[in-house]
């Protein structure tokens, strides 16, 4: 009979050898190929010492075509929990040195059960994905898998931040679950995403394209959308993640952890007196106003490469962390278009369900003309903004900088669509319309239609006509915008605010 001694030699015996995942050689291709392997991957993100794995000796049941005789240590993911910055997330890692990190039924259980304790205390989850994709030995029980994750994905939306990391392939049905997710993490050259794989593309539709150009980390940041930030490398990705979880709640009651900073609550900036052109045509990077007024100049920007005529980003004001949703009049005058819908009202819907104040930016035009937009719904993807505003209850500080015309003026936030303060700089044109193409319609056949014209413009093209009706709380300095945006957003931190009671909304998809 064996003794305590004994088993517990034999339990580190197996531990080593789980945590070995294909061995030795596979972990040397692994890194040849500019990749950590999973336990390294966590060990980099964690604080250290803080990993706590759980089901490491988990193991497939499938027998079909000599299954039964293949090992698969830790059945090809690790999984448990750990912090960044001394706050509880939990995480899984595929590992690709383990049958290509492929997903099987007990793989798919093992990540179901760490998914189900992140939402049962309130805990980010981040996963780690690399991965041939679905078992195919183990066929529907594999696919079964995939929807149980799915399911987990969906009940934990704006509940726990969930944030998916791509290190590797991840293909067919793998690619829904990070879709399902918060935020996309791609690394640049290792890492990629697409339903159907240039192979299949190749046979189907006689199309050439490479995995990186089908499916790599800029396709999918500069053209699709789907992923949110890019990394350099592994490293580089999970310092990433760490300093995105400093903007945020681990879940929806809580509060965004604050922020130590010495940048004072009041500190006025001159340069934003002088920052606007005098023509009202030409351009300006609304990034140096973002930098100018929040601590420290600091913000982080998701989908910084896709639909740039928008910004989305974090930042904190007195410490606080809040969502910015800011035009861009450097790219395409600010307009927005059928993605800068898209982009800015998942990322309002975001900030509203883990509490996090928003602070719009406005300087838009309107929304962009052309049939290529027409055709492509503009109308229902710019309706998306209108809904994602109204039904956010967060405090929502608005600060218009120069125009906000007609129907993308109200997608900006304004009073009607429940900004609880509404700021407007003196350059700020608040109209139906340019006020030059108002009066062009107004006094059309006008022998005094040129005098007219201008007249209407000095009047209108202003911010007193909306601040005369109570559409803008203040007119301010451009110069004052830092201090009193934070005196909104502390006025406003105990706002309260209901929706009438429903199963949810039919948000114009």
């Amino acid at each position: 009979m064996s003794t305590i001694r004994e088993k517990i030699d034999q339990l580190k015996t197996l531990e080593e050898k789980i945590k070995l995942g294909g061995g030795e050689k596979r972990i040397e291709k692994q890194h040849s190929s500019g990749k950590l392997t999973a336990r390294e991957r966590i060990n980099t993100l964690l604080d250290p010492g803080s990993f706590v794995e759980i089901d490491q000796f988990v193991r497939h049941r499938c027998t079909n075509f000599g299954m039964e005789k293949v090992e698969a240590p830790g059945e090809g993911v690790v999984t448990g929990y750990g912090t960044v910055d001394g706050r509880l997330v939990f995480v899984y890692a595929q590992d690709f040195t383990v049958i290509g990190g492929s997903l099987g039924e007990m793989h798919a259980a093992k990540i179901v059960k760490v998914q189900e304790m992140a939402l049962k205390v309130g805990a980010p989850i981040i996963g780690i994905n690399d991965s041939g994709g679905a078992r195919i030995q183990e066929a529907v029980d594999a696919l079964s898998g995939f929807g149980k994750i799915f399911y987990r994905n969906t009940h934990s939306s704006g509940v726990i931040p969930q944030i998916s990391i791509i290190m590797g392939p991840c293909a067919g049905g793998a690619v829904y679950s990070p879709a399902l997710t918060d935020f996309i993490y791609m690394v640049k050259n290792t890492s990629q995403m697409f339903i159907t794989g240039p192979q299949v593309i190749k046979s189907v539709t006689a199309e050439e394209v490479t995995a990186e150009a089908l499916g790599g980390a800029m396709t999918h940041n500069i053209t699709s959308g789907v992923a949110q930030f890019t990394a350099e490398n592994d490293e580089d990705c999970m310092r990433q993640v760490r300093y995105l979880l400093s903007f945020l709640p681990s879940n929806n009651m809580e509060e965004a952890p604050k922020a130590a900073s010495e940048d004072d609550l009041n500190r006025m900036t001159e340069g934003l007196n002088e920052l606007l052109p005098d023509n009202s045509n030409q351009p300006y990077n609304m990034k140096d106003v973002i930098a100018a007024i929040v601590d420290d100049g600091e913000f982080y920007e998701p989908s910084a490469h896709y639909a740039p005529n928008i910004i989305t980003c974090f930042a904190r004001f007195g410490g606080r962390a809040v969502g910015i949703i800011a035009n861009q009049p450097s790219v395409m005058a600010g307009c927005l278009d059928i993605n800068a819908s898209d982009k800015a009202s998942r990322f309002i819907r975001f900030c509203d369900a883990f509490n996090l104040p928003l602070v719009n930016l406005v300087d838009v035009p309107g929304f962009l003309p052309g049939t290529g937009q027409e055709y492509g719904g503009i109308i229902r993807h710019g309706a998306k903004m209108l809904y994602a505003y109204s039904e956010a209850t967060v405090p929502k500080v608005t600060v218009i900088t120069r125009k906000a015309y007609g129907g993308s003026y109200l997608a900006m936030c304004s009073k009607d669509l429940g900004a609880d303060q509404v700021m407007a700089w003196p350059s700020a044109e608040i109209a139906v319309m340019g006020p030059a193409g108002a009066a062009n319609i107004i006094f059309r056949g006008d022998a005094e239609a040129e005098q007219k014209t201008a007249e209407y413009v000095k009047e209108f093209a202003t911010p007193y006509k909306a601040a005369e009706r109570g559409f803008v709380d203040q007119v301010i300095e451009p110069s004052q915008t830092r201090p009193r945006i934070i005196t909104a957003l502390i006025m406003l931190s105990t706002k309260r605010e209901s929706r009438p009671g429903k199963k949810h909304g039919n948000i114009p998809l």
